[in-house]
């Protein structure tokens, strides 16, 4: 019997001034995905963003001040956590990323904690600097965790029940790859599944060059030497819940 995931999945919507993008990624959403719930977490954005939410009668989060991408997934995680969904989905708002491929993560599901939609299963990453901090942290997690992450810093991430319950009750558990790198390291199944991710139409992205090269530090940093002082957690694996 074909398994029927309904409600069960959570779509978490970051969303940092993203006027220009936000109905479109919603908008697709509902009208050809309604069978998963979503959240916005608008993240104190400057523009009209928590305008549009509200007149277009979203379902969101509305941030008071920007407390950045890790604290707001984090916002929609105990969001999950409290309302009882089985999957969380990290899904950019600027419209990137292709719900296309949900059915097949969460198909992915049935044998990992985590499921990262990767652009680098089968294609080859290219050659740039940006890929190259990329691959630097990819060698951290494998040297850490011995698990190979071909895509590391994709923010497309889908989340099982249990680790839906570490990050939203743990202090400081953002879905970026020190999280992910701790969370194998305490039992966790990391998969991935080939996506492809779309062009920014709108908006500038965050991660500028300068921002790139620190968040690259930042990482590598906490993987090699911060999430090793945290305790290992206790987690069991999807399958076994």
């Amino acid at each position: 019997m074909k398994r029927e995931y309904g409600k069960k999945l959570l779509i978490i919507i970051p969303a940092y001034n993203e006027a220009e993008n936000i109905e479109r990624v919603v908008d697709d959403l509902i009208e050809n995905y309604p069978q998963y719930d979503y959240l916005v977490i608008n993240d104190g954005s400057k523009d009209k963003t928590a305008d549009i939410c509200e007149r277009r009668g979203y379902r969101f989060i509305d941030m008071p001040i920007n407390v950045g991408l890790a604290d707001g997934v984090q916002t929609g995680m105990m969001y999950a956590h409290r309302h009882g969904y089985e999957y969380a989905l990290q899904f950019d708002g600027d419209g990137q990323h292709d719900p296309k491929y949900i059915e097949k993560m969460l198909a992915r599901m049935e044998h990992c904690d985590i499921c990262i939609g990767s652009r680098f299963v089968d294609e080859k990453k290219p050659r740039s600097l940006r890929m190259l901090g990329s691959n630097i942290i990819g060698f951290t997690i494998r040297l850490t965790t011995g698990k190979r992450i071909n895509d590391p810093t994709s923010g497309m991430r889908m989340f099982s029940r249990a680790a839906i319950r570490v990050m939203a009750k743990q202090v400081d558990y953002g879905p970026e790859p020190d999280t992910v790198a701790h969370l194998i390291r305490s039992g966790a199944v990391v998969e991935e599944v080939q996506v492809e991710m779309r062009e920014r139409i709108a908006g500038e992205s965050y991660l500028n060059f300068s921002r790139s090269i620190k968040y690259m530090l930042h990482m590598c940093f906490s993987i090699m030497f911060i999430q090793w002082c945290r305790p290992k957690l206790k987690l069991k694996r999807r399958v076994n819940l």
